[in-house]
């Protein structure tokens, strides 16, 4: 399930920069705003790219049987 709530320090960065934007320059609102879009491209074309490569119902999956777990791993000693 996605978080999408910010969380409260994040709400604070918000505030602050909410405040700050208005005496902003432009050109930095420009440049904030081009590299926050480059990094949600890059972000989506990862989500993209993993769900892609995800394991299906059709893809194997290597599955070790439960008694092969357990070998090897018993506590017990002989005397």
């Amino acid at each position: 399930m996605p978080v999408t709530q910010p969380t409260l320090e994040q709400d604070l960065k918000l505030r602050q920069l909410q405040d700050l934007l208005p005496s902003a320059d432009k050109e930095d609102i420009i440049t904030l705003l081009m590299a926050l879009q480059r990094q949600n491209f890059a972000m989506a074309n990862t989500i993209k790219q993993m769900l892609k490569e995800w394991p299906t119902a059709s893809t194997p999956q290597t599955i070790i049987p439960v008694d092969q777990l357990k070998s090897g791993t018993s506590s017990e000693t002989k005397d």
